[in-house]
Protein backbone atom coordinates (compact mmCIF):
# COMPACT_ATOMS: atom_id res chain seq x y z
CA UNK A 1 0.00 0.00 0.00
CA UNK A 2 1.21 3.36 -1.06
CA UNK A 3 0.63 6.31 1.27
CA UNK A 4 2.30 9.94 0.33
CA UNK A 5 3.84 11.29 3.90
CA UNK A 6 5.02 15.15 2.66
CA UNK A 7 6.09 16.89 -0.02
CA UNK A 8 9.00 19.80 -0.04
CA UNK A 9 7.35 22.80 -0.29
CA UNK A 10 5.41 22.08 3.21
CA UNK A 11 6.33 25.51 4.93
CA UNK A 12 4.23 28.02 3.60
CA UNK A 13 4.45 31.87 4.73
CA UNK A 14 1.44 32.14 6.27
CA UNK A 15 -1.20 29.78 8.19
CA UNK A 16 -3.67 28.00 5.83
CA UNK A 17 -6.67 28.70 7.39
CA UNK A 18 -9.10 28.19 4.52
CA UNK A 19 -7.35 24.69 4.29
CA UNK A 20 -7.67 24.17 8.33
CA UNK A 21 -11.60 25.48 7.79
CA UNK A 22 -12.48 23.04 5.26
CA UNK A 23 -11.15 20.30 6.85
CA UNK A 24 -12.74 21.60 9.81
CA UNK A 25 -16.38 22.01 8.14
CA UNK A 26 -16.01 18.62 6.60
CA UNK A 27 -15.22 16.77 9.95
CA UNK A 28 -18.08 18.46 11.47
CA UNK A 29 -20.44 17.58 8.91
CA UNK A 30 -19.26 14.04 9.29
CA UNK A 31 -20.02 13.89 12.92
CA UNK A 32 -23.47 15.36 12.41
CA UNK A 33 -24.41 13.30 9.67
CA UNK A 34 -22.15 9.89 9.11
CA UNK A 35 -24.24 7.76 12.23
CA UNK A 36 -27.50 8.67 10.98
CA UNK A 37 -26.25 7.53 7.48
CA UNK A 38 -25.68 4.61 8.33
CA UNK A 39 -28.54 3.83 10.14
CA UNK A 40 -30.57 5.11 7.32
CA UNK A 41 -28.50 3.45 4.24
CA UNK A 42 -29.50 -0.39 4.45
CA UNK A 43 -32.96 0.01 4.80
CA UNK A 44 -33.45 2.67 2.08
CA UNK A 45 -31.27 0.42 0.01
CA UNK A 46 -33.50 -2.21 0.58
CA UNK A 47 -37.20 -0.51 -0.21
CA UNK A 48 -35.62 0.87 -3.26
CA UNK A 49 -34.27 -2.37 -4.30
CA UNK A 50 -37.97 -3.78 -3.54
CA UNK A 51 -39.66 -1.29 -5.20
CA UNK A 52 -37.82 -1.70 -8.80
CA UNK A 53 -38.11 -5.83 -8.68
CA UNK A 54 -42.11 -5.04 -7.87
CA UNK A 55 -42.80 -2.61 -9.96
CA UNK A 56 -41.31 -4.38 -12.89
CA UNK A 57 -42.67 -8.26 -12.19
CA UNK A 58 -46.08 -6.33 -12.21
CA UNK A 59 -46.27 -3.34 -13.74
CA UNK A 60 -50.31 -3.25 -13.14
CA UNK A 61 -49.71 -2.44 -9.88
CA UNK A 62 -50.57 1.36 -8.57
CA UNK A 63 -47.74 2.89 -7.31
CA UNK A 64 -48.07 6.50 -5.21
CA UNK A 65 -46.55 9.34 -5.26
CA UNK A 66 -42.65 9.92 -4.69
CA UNK A 67 -42.25 5.64 -5.58
CA UNK A 68 -43.69 6.70 -8.72
CA UNK A 69 -41.42 9.38 -9.56
CA UNK A 70 -38.39 6.96 -8.02
CA UNK A 71 -39.86 4.08 -10.48
CA UNK A 72 -40.04 6.66 -13.59
CA UNK A 73 -36.42 7.59 -12.92
CA UNK A 74 -34.99 4.34 -13.17
CA UNK A 75 -37.22 2.99 -16.40
CA UNK A 76 -36.03 6.24 -18.08
CA UNK A 77 -32.72 6.90 -16.95
CA UNK A 78 -31.24 3.20 -16.07
CA UNK A 79 -32.88 0.64 -19.13
CA UNK A 80 -30.35 -1.60 -18.02
CA UNK A 81 -31.48 -2.12 -14.85
CA UNK A 82 -35.02 -2.16 -15.16
CA UNK A 83 -34.95 -4.85 -18.15
CA UNK A 84 -32.82 -6.88 -16.05
CA UNK A 85 -35.34 -6.54 -13.08
CA UNK A 86 -38.02 -7.54 -15.17
CA UNK A 87 -36.23 -10.96 -16.00
CA UNK A 88 -38.14 -13.57 -15.07
CA UNK A 89 -34.96 -15.96 -15.19
CA UNK A 90 -32.88 -13.85 -13.13
CA UNK A 91 -31.53 -14.90 -9.84
CA UNK A 92 -33.54 -13.93 -6.59
CA UNK A 93 -32.29 -11.09 -4.95
CA UNK A 94 -33.29 -12.25 -1.41
CA UNK A 95 -35.83 -14.05 0.59
CA UNK A 96 -38.38 -11.14 -0.26
CA UNK A 97 -38.29 -11.74 -3.52
CA UNK A 98 -38.69 -15.03 -3.29
CA UNK A 99 -41.57 -14.87 -1.27
CA UNK A 100 -43.25 -12.29 -3.43
CA UNK A 101 -42.41 -15.42 -6.71
CA UNK A 102 -44.07 -17.59 -4.89
CA UNK A 103 -47.41 -15.29 -4.37
CA UNK A 104 -47.47 -13.29 -7.48
CA UNK A 105 -50.51 -15.80 -8.87
CA UNK A 106 -51.95 -16.64 -6.33
CA UNK A 107 -52.37 -13.30 -4.13
CA UNK A 108 -52.66 -10.61 -6.57
CA UNK A 109 -54.44 -8.80 -3.90
CA UNK A 110 -51.53 -9.12 -1.59
CA UNK A 111 -48.75 -7.64 -4.35
CA UNK A 112 -50.95 -4.39 -4.12
CA UNK A 113 -50.79 -4.55 -0.46
CA UNK A 114 -47.21 -4.85 -0.68
CA UNK A 115 -46.55 -2.27 -3.36
CA UNK A 116 -48.50 0.50 -0.80
CA UNK A 117 -46.85 -0.06 2.14
CA UNK A 118 -43.61 0.08 0.05
CA UNK A 119 -44.67 2.97 -1.56
CA UNK A 120 -45.09 4.89 1.91
CA UNK A 121 -41.87 3.48 3.68
CA UNK A 122 -40.08 4.79 0.45
CA UNK A 123 -41.86 8.38 1.18
CA UNK A 124 -40.89 8.29 4.91
CA UNK A 125 -37.32 7.31 4.11
CA UNK A 126 -36.80 9.85 0.93
CA UNK A 127 -37.85 12.88 2.97
CA UNK A 128 -35.24 11.87 5.78
CA UNK A 129 -32.48 10.85 4.08
CA UNK A 130 -29.51 12.88 4.43
CA UNK A 131 -27.50 11.05 1.02
CA UNK A 132 -30.81 11.75 -1.00
CA UNK A 133 -31.11 15.07 0.33
CA UNK A 134 -27.80 16.01 -0.02
CA UNK A 135 -25.82 13.40 -2.55
CA UNK A 136 -24.97 13.95 -5.80
CA UNK A 137 -27.62 11.62 -7.96
CA UNK A 138 -26.67 11.62 -11.49
CA UNK A 139 -30.53 10.41 -12.29
CA UNK A 140 -31.90 13.36 -10.93
CA UNK A 141 -29.09 16.21 -10.65
CA UNK A 142 -29.85 19.68 -8.83
CA UNK A 143 -27.17 22.61 -8.24
CA UNK A 144 -27.16 22.14 -4.65
CA UNK A 145 -26.38 18.69 -4.35
CA UNK A 146 -23.38 19.43 -6.65
CA UNK A 147 -22.20 21.28 -3.71
CA UNK A 148 -23.45 19.80 -0.48
CA UNK A 149 -22.46 16.46 -1.82
CA UNK A 150 -18.95 17.56 -1.61
CA UNK A 151 -18.69 18.12 1.84
CA UNK A 152 -20.46 14.47 2.71
CA UNK A 153 -18.77 11.16 3.46
CA UNK A 154 -19.10 7.54 3.81
CA UNK A 155 -17.22 6.93 6.78
CA UNK A 156 -13.93 7.65 9.06
CA UNK A 157 -11.49 6.30 6.21
CA UNK A 158 -13.29 7.82 3.46
CA UNK A 159 -13.27 11.30 5.16
CA UNK A 160 -9.27 11.09 6.92
CA UNK A 161 -7.92 10.34 3.39
CA UNK A 162 -9.70 12.96 1.85
CA UNK A 163 -8.51 15.41 4.65
CA UNK A 164 -4.84 13.85 4.50
CA UNK A 165 -4.73 14.94 0.68
CA UNK A 166 -6.26 17.90 1.10
CA UNK A 167 -4.28 18.66 3.43
CA UNK A 168 -0.86 17.75 1.52
CA UNK A 169 -1.94 19.46 -1.94
CA UNK A 170 -4.15 22.33 -0.26
CA UNK A 171 -2.08 24.15 2.14
CA UNK A 172 0.50 25.04 -0.50
CA UNK A 173 -2.14 26.05 -3.02
CA UNK A 174 -3.31 28.25 -0.66
CA UNK A 175 -0.34 30.07 0.34
CA UNK A 176 -0.02 30.35 -3.44
CA UNK A 177 -3.41 31.73 -4.30
CA UNK A 178 -4.40 33.43 -1.41
CA UNK A 179 -7.60 32.57 0.27
CA UNK A 180 -10.03 34.03 -2.19
CA UNK A 181 -9.20 32.19 -5.69
CA UNK A 182 -8.21 28.94 -3.65
CA UNK A 183 -11.54 28.33 -1.86
CA UNK A 184 -13.03 29.17 -5.26
CA UNK A 185 -11.07 27.29 -7.19
CA UNK A 186 -11.68 24.56 -4.76
CA UNK A 187 -15.59 24.75 -5.18
CA UNK A 188 -15.34 24.72 -9.14
CA UNK A 189 -13.02 21.98 -9.39
CA UNK A 190 -15.89 19.29 -6.73
CA UNK A 191 -18.42 20.72 -9.02
CA UNK A 192 -16.87 20.00 -12.42
CA UNK A 193 -16.05 16.52 -11.07
CA UNK A 194 -19.89 15.82 -9.92
CA UNK A 195 -20.70 16.64 -13.81
CA UNK A 196 -18.45 14.48 -15.27
CA UNK A 197 -19.12 11.27 -12.41
CA UNK A 198 -22.79 12.30 -13.81
CA UNK A 199 -21.61 11.95 -16.78
CA UNK A 200 -20.42 8.70 -16.88
CA UNK A 201 -23.18 7.46 -15.55
CA UNK A 202 -26.04 9.68 -15.88
CA UNK A 203 -28.56 6.75 -15.03
CA UNK A 204 -27.38 5.97 -11.56
CA UNK A 205 -29.49 5.92 -8.65
CA UNK A 206 -26.85 5.77 -6.00
CA UNK A 207 -25.78 8.71 -4.19
CA UNK A 208 -22.68 10.44 -5.51
CA UNK A 209 -20.88 11.96 -2.10
CA UNK A 210 -17.25 12.72 -1.32
CA UNK A 211 -14.54 15.48 -1.14
CA UNK A 212 -12.15 13.57 -3.72
CA UNK A 213 -13.32 15.32 -7.00
CA UNK A 214 -12.17 18.45 -5.79
CA UNK A 215 -8.77 17.01 -4.27
CA UNK A 216 -8.19 15.40 -7.35
CA UNK A 217 -8.93 18.93 -9.41
CA UNK A 218 -5.94 20.37 -5.93
CA UNK A 219 -3.68 17.38 -7.37
CA UNK A 220 -4.27 18.53 -10.94
CA UNK A 221 -3.07 21.93 -10.23
CA UNK A 222 -0.42 20.72 -8.08
CA UNK A 223 0.81 19.24 -10.52
CA UNK A 224 0.63 22.13 -13.44
CA UNK A 225 2.33 24.24 -10.10
CA UNK A 226 4.87 22.42 -8.85
CA UNK A 227 5.92 19.86 -11.16
CA UNK A 228 9.17 19.15 -9.56
CA UNK A 229 8.15 19.22 -6.33
CA UNK A 230 9.36 15.73 -4.46
CA UNK A 231 6.63 14.04 -2.84
CA UNK A 232 7.98 11.62 0.13
CA UNK A 233 5.90 8.31 -0.14
CA UNK A 234 5.56 5.84 2.56
CA UNK A 235 5.38 1.63 1.15
CA UNK A 236 4.02 -1.54 3.40
CA UNK A 237 5.52 -4.15 2.11
CA UNK A 238 5.65 -7.62 4.09
CA UNK A 239 4.68 -5.89 7.84
CA UNK A 240 7.99 -3.50 6.69
CA UNK A 241 7.77 0.32 6.05
CA UNK A 242 9.44 1.85 3.16
CA UNK A 243 10.34 5.35 2.43
CA UNK A 244 11.18 6.81 -1.49
CA UNK A 245 10.39 10.19 -3.01
CA UNK A 246 9.07 10.98 -6.44
CA UNK A 247 8.93 14.10 -8.33
CA UNK A 248 5.46 15.14 -8.99
CA UNK A 249 5.93 15.04 -12.35
CA UNK A 250 5.85 11.36 -12.70
CA UNK A 251 3.78 10.44 -9.75
CA UNK A 252 0.62 12.35 -10.27
CA UNK A 253 0.28 11.39 -14.14
CA UNK A 254 0.50 7.53 -12.85
CA UNK A 255 -1.99 8.26 -10.05
CA UNK A 256 -4.31 9.85 -12.80
CA UNK A 257 -3.44 7.02 -15.57
CA UNK A 258 -4.17 4.74 -12.93
CA UNK A 259 -8.04 6.62 -12.43
CA UNK A 260 -8.52 6.20 -15.71
CA UNK A 261 -7.79 2.45 -16.34
CA UNK A 262 -10.13 1.61 -12.75
CA UNK A 263 -12.72 3.84 -14.86
CA UNK A 264 -12.71 2.17 -17.81
CA UNK A 265 -12.18 -1.24 -16.58
CA UNK A 266 -14.77 -1.19 -13.36
CA UNK A 267 -16.94 1.65 -14.31
CA UNK A 268 -19.19 1.96 -11.27
CA UNK A 269 -19.11 -0.99 -10.15
CA UNK A 270 -15.80 -0.75 -7.55
CA UNK A 271 -18.38 1.42 -5.30
CA UNK A 272 -15.79 4.47 -6.17
CA UNK A 273 -16.49 7.59 -8.36
CA UNK A 274 -12.81 7.10 -10.29
CA UNK A 275 -14.24 9.25 -13.25
CA UNK A 276 -15.04 12.37 -10.62
CA UNK A 277 -11.46 11.97 -9.98
CA UNK A 278 -10.56 12.22 -13.81
CA UNK A 279 -12.51 15.19 -14.15
CA UNK A 280 -11.38 16.74 -11.05
CA UNK A 281 -7.79 16.18 -12.22
CA UNK A 282 -8.42 17.15 -15.74
CA UNK A 283 -10.10 20.77 -14.73
CA UNK A 284 -8.23 21.58 -12.03
CA UNK A 285 -4.71 21.45 -14.08
CA UNK A 286 -6.21 23.47 -16.65
CA UNK A 287 -7.89 25.75 -14.32
CA UNK A 288 -4.58 26.34 -12.70
CA UNK A 289 -2.90 26.91 -16.42
CA UNK A 290 -5.69 29.33 -16.69
CA UNK A 291 -5.26 31.27 -13.51
CA UNK A 292 -1.31 31.37 -13.76
CA UNK A 293 -1.98 32.77 -17.31
CA UNK A 294 -4.55 35.01 -16.80
CA UNK A 295 -2.60 37.25 -14.44
CA UNK A 296 -4.85 36.46 -11.21
CA UNK A 297 -1.98 34.63 -9.89
CA UNK A 298 0.29 37.69 -9.75
CA UNK A 299 -2.29 39.89 -8.02
CA UNK A 300 -3.04 37.24 -5.74
CA UNK A 301 1.38 36.88 -4.90
CA UNK A 302 1.08 40.84 -4.71
CA UNK A 303 -1.90 40.74 -1.92
CA UNK A 304 0.08 38.18 0.41
CA UNK A 305 3.58 40.17 -0.16
CA UNK A 306 1.96 42.97 1.12
CA UNK A 307 0.23 40.81 3.71
CA UNK A 308 3.19 38.69 5.32
CA UNK A 309 5.70 42.25 4.88
CA UNK A 310 3.97 43.33 7.84
CA UNK A 311 4.55 40.00 9.97
CA UNK A 312 7.73 38.54 8.38
CA UNK A 313 11.33 39.72 7.75
CA UNK A 314 11.31 41.49 4.98
CA UNK A 315 14.86 40.05 3.04
CA UNK A 316 12.52 37.00 3.62
CA UNK A 317 9.20 38.31 2.02
CA UNK A 318 11.55 40.19 -1.10
CA UNK A 319 13.31 36.90 -1.48
CA UNK A 320 10.43 35.21 -1.62
CA UNK A 321 8.69 37.96 -4.70
CA UNK A 322 12.21 36.94 -6.29
CA UNK A 323 12.16 33.24 -6.25
CA UNK A 324 8.62 33.10 -7.40
CA UNK A 325 9.67 35.76 -10.41
CA UNK A 326 12.32 32.81 -11.18
CA UNK A 327 15.60 35.25 -9.38
CA UNK A 328 17.33 32.64 -8.40
CA UNK A 329 20.13 34.24 -7.45
CA UNK A 330 18.79 37.21 -6.18
CA UNK A 331 16.85 35.68 -3.70
CA UNK A 332 19.40 33.43 -2.51
CA UNK A 333 21.38 36.51 -2.00
CA UNK A 334 18.77 38.46 0.55
CA UNK A 335 18.57 35.06 2.58
CA UNK A 336 21.96 34.24 3.12
CA UNK A 337 22.08 38.44 4.13
CA UNK A 338 19.54 37.37 6.48
CA UNK A 339 21.17 34.41 7.94
CA UNK A 340 24.35 36.83 8.77
CA UNK A 341 22.20 39.73 10.67
CA UNK A 342 19.76 36.83 12.69
CA UNK A 343 21.64 33.70 12.47
CA UNK A 344 19.38 32.24 15.12
CA UNK A 345 15.76 33.70 14.87
CA UNK A 346 13.05 31.87 13.29
CA UNK A 347 13.55 34.28 9.91
CA UNK A 348 16.47 32.26 9.45
CA UNK A 349 15.21 28.79 9.83
CA UNK A 350 12.25 30.00 7.57
CA UNK A 351 16.22 31.58 5.36
CA UNK A 352 17.82 28.04 5.29
CA UNK A 353 14.49 25.84 4.34
CA UNK A 354 13.78 28.60 1.35
CA UNK A 355 17.48 28.19 0.38
CA UNK A 356 17.98 24.93 0.09
CA UNK A 357 14.89 24.76 -2.25
CA UNK A 358 16.60 27.33 -4.16
CA UNK A 359 20.03 25.49 -4.40
CA UNK A 360 18.23 22.42 -5.38
CA UNK A 361 16.43 24.22 -8.35
CA UNK A 362 19.75 25.39 -9.81
CA UNK A 363 21.16 22.36 -9.28
CA UNK A 364 24.06 23.30 -6.74
CA UNK A 365 24.20 19.76 -4.44
CA UNK A 366 26.67 21.16 -2.01
CA UNK A 367 25.40 24.13 -1.06
CA UNK A 368 21.75 22.23 -1.05
CA UNK A 369 23.53 19.70 1.49
CA UNK A 370 24.86 23.09 3.53
CA UNK A 371 22.00 24.73 3.87
CA UNK A 372 19.85 21.72 4.73
CA UNK A 373 22.73 20.97 7.61
CA UNK A 374 22.25 24.14 8.77
CA UNK A 375 18.48 24.00 8.74
CA UNK A 376 19.08 20.48 10.82
CA UNK A 377 21.27 21.98 13.25
CA UNK A 378 18.55 25.10 13.65
CA UNK A 379 15.93 22.54 14.17
CA UNK A 380 17.27 20.95 16.94
CA UNK A 381 18.04 24.07 18.54
CA UNK A 382 14.64 24.97 18.91
CA UNK A 383 13.35 21.21 19.78
CA UNK A 384 11.65 20.85 16.40
CA UNK A 385 12.44 17.03 16.07
CA UNK A 386 10.01 16.21 13.67
CA UNK A 387 11.37 19.04 11.08
CA UNK A 388 15.22 17.91 12.25
CA UNK A 389 13.96 14.29 11.19
CA UNK A 390 12.42 15.33 8.22
CA UNK A 391 15.82 17.54 7.28
CA UNK A 392 17.68 14.38 7.83
CA UNK A 393 15.86 12.26 5.52
CA UNK A 394 16.18 15.14 2.95
CA UNK A 395 20.07 15.42 3.53
CA UNK A 396 20.07 11.16 3.00
CA UNK A 397 18.05 11.31 0.13
CA UNK A 398 20.22 14.30 -1.48
CA UNK A 399 23.49 12.25 -1.01
CA UNK A 400 24.76 13.73 2.28
CA UNK A 401 26.62 11.75 3.74
CA UNK A 402 28.92 13.26 6.88
CA UNK A 403 27.37 15.38 9.82
CA UNK A 404 29.68 16.89 12.16
CA UNK A 405 29.66 14.67 14.60
CA UNK A 406 28.07 16.50 17.04
CA UNK A 407 25.39 17.19 15.43
CA UNK A 408 25.10 13.91 14.34
CA UNK A 409 25.23 12.28 17.57
CA UNK A 410 22.35 14.84 19.01
CA UNK A 411 20.30 13.78 16.04
CA UNK A 412 20.20 9.78 16.47
CA UNK A 413 19.92 10.16 20.26
CA UNK A 414 16.66 12.08 18.92
CA UNK A 415 15.53 9.10 16.84
CA UNK A 416 16.12 6.60 19.35
CA UNK A 417 12.61 8.57 20.44
CA UNK A 418 10.30 7.03 17.55
CA UNK A 419 8.85 3.46 17.34
CA UNK A 420 11.44 1.73 14.94
CA UNK A 421 14.30 2.50 16.87
CA UNK A 422 16.69 0.74 13.82
CA UNK A 423 17.29 3.89 11.75
CA UNK A 424 18.98 5.12 14.98
CA UNK A 425 21.23 2.11 15.23
CA UNK A 426 22.37 2.60 11.80
CA UNK A 427 22.81 5.99 12.19
CA UNK A 428 25.32 5.51 15.05
CA UNK A 429 26.95 3.26 13.38
CA UNK A 430 27.57 5.30 10.34
CA UNK A 431 28.60 7.92 13.02
CA UNK A 432 30.99 5.80 14.33
CA UNK A 433 32.55 4.29 10.97
CA UNK A 434 33.15 8.33 9.85
CA UNK A 435 34.21 9.80 13.18
CA UNK A 436 36.03 6.69 14.61
CA UNK A 437 38.87 8.57 16.64
CA UNK A 438 35.97 11.08 17.96
CA UNK A 439 34.67 11.06 21.28
CA UNK A 440 31.46 11.28 19.51
CA UNK A 441 32.19 8.06 17.45
CA UNK A 442 33.02 5.88 20.13
CA UNK A 443 29.60 7.04 22.21
CA UNK A 444 27.98 5.96 19.39
CA UNK A 445 29.31 2.82 19.16
CA UNK A 446 28.29 2.39 22.90
CA UNK A 447 24.71 3.38 22.53
CA UNK A 448 24.06 1.43 18.64
CA UNK A 449 25.52 -1.62 20.62
CA UNK A 450 23.05 -0.71 23.55
CA UNK A 451 20.01 -0.25 21.09
CA UNK A 452 21.27 -3.91 19.21
CA UNK A 453 21.32 -5.93 22.32
CA UNK A 454 18.45 -4.02 24.46
CA UNK A 455 15.50 -3.43 22.11
CA UNK A 456 16.91 -5.25 18.44
CA UNK A 457 17.65 -8.96 19.67
CA UNK A 458 20.70 -8.81 17.80
CA UNK A 459 23.69 -9.75 20.81
CA UNK A 460 26.12 -10.76 17.98
CA UNK A 461 26.07 -6.96 16.50
CA UNK A 462 25.95 -5.54 19.71
CA UNK A 463 29.51 -7.92 21.05
CA UNK A 464 31.31 -6.31 17.71
CA UNK A 465 30.32 -2.53 18.58
CA UNK A 466 30.96 -2.86 22.46
CA UNK A 467 34.26 -5.04 21.63
CA UNK A 468 35.52 -2.18 18.90
CA UNK A 469 34.50 0.45 21.40
CA UNK A 470 36.81 -1.41 23.65
CA UNK A 471 39.83 -1.62 21.41
CA UNK A 472 39.10 2.36 20.47
CA UNK A 473 42.21 4.51 20.40
CA UNK A 474 39.72 7.69 22.09
CA UNK A 475 40.28 7.24 25.82
CA UNK A 476 37.89 5.80 27.99
CA UNK A 477 38.35 5.14 31.31
CA UNK A 478 35.08 6.66 32.93
CA UNK A 479 33.05 4.36 30.27
CA UNK A 480 35.30 1.39 30.47
CA UNK A 481 32.86 -0.62 33.14
CA UNK A 482 29.74 0.41 30.66
CA UNK A 483 31.84 -1.25 27.38
CA UNK A 484 32.60 -4.60 30.07
CA UNK A 485 29.00 -4.71 30.70
CA UNK A 486 27.70 -4.13 27.56
CA UNK A 487 30.31 -7.35 26.72
CA UNK A 488 29.16 -9.38 28.99
CA UNK A 489 25.52 -9.34 28.66
CA UNK A 490 25.64 -9.50 25.01
CA UNK A 491 28.05 -12.58 25.40
CA UNK A 492 25.80 -14.58 27.93
CA UNK A 493 22.75 -13.67 25.40
CA UNK A 494 25.10 -15.56 22.54
CA UNK A 495 25.86 -18.26 25.17
CA UNK A 496 29.70 -17.39 25.56
CA UNK A 497 32.19 -17.25 28.15
CA UNK A 498 32.31 -14.15 30.19
CA UNK A 499 35.54 -12.24 30.87
CA UNK A 500 35.05 -8.95 32.33
CA UNK A 501 37.74 -6.55 33.30
CA UNK A 502 39.80 -5.96 30.23
CA UNK A 503 42.18 -3.16 30.45
CA UNK A 504 42.49 0.17 28.96
CA UNK A 505 45.40 1.26 27.32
Amino acid sequence: MLIPLRHENMSGRRWPVITFGIIALNTIVFLGTHWKMEQQGPEFGEVKVHLILLAAMHPDLKVGGKAQEFITTVQTKDPALWKEAQNQNRDVHDSWDAMIRMQADEHPEVMQEQMDTLSARYAELEAASISNKYGYIPAKPTMLALITSIFLHAGWLHLIGNMWFLWLAGAVLEDTWGRVIYPAFYMVAGVLAGLVHGMSDPGSIIPAIGASGAIAGLMGAFLVRFPTTKIEMGWLLMFRFYRFKMAAYWLLPLWLLQEVFYGSIFGQTSGVAHWAHVGGFVFGALIALAVRKSGLEQVAEQGIQEKISWVSHPLLAEASEQAEKGQLDAAAANLQKLVQEKPDSPDSIDAHRMLQRIHWQKGNLPAHLDALEKLMALEMKTNDLEGALHTYQDFKNAGGGKLPAALWLDLCRQMETQPDVEPAAAGYEELAQVYPNEKQGLLAQMAAGRLYLKRLNRPSDALRLYSAAQASSVPHTSWQPTIDRGIDEAKKALGSPVTSGTPVS
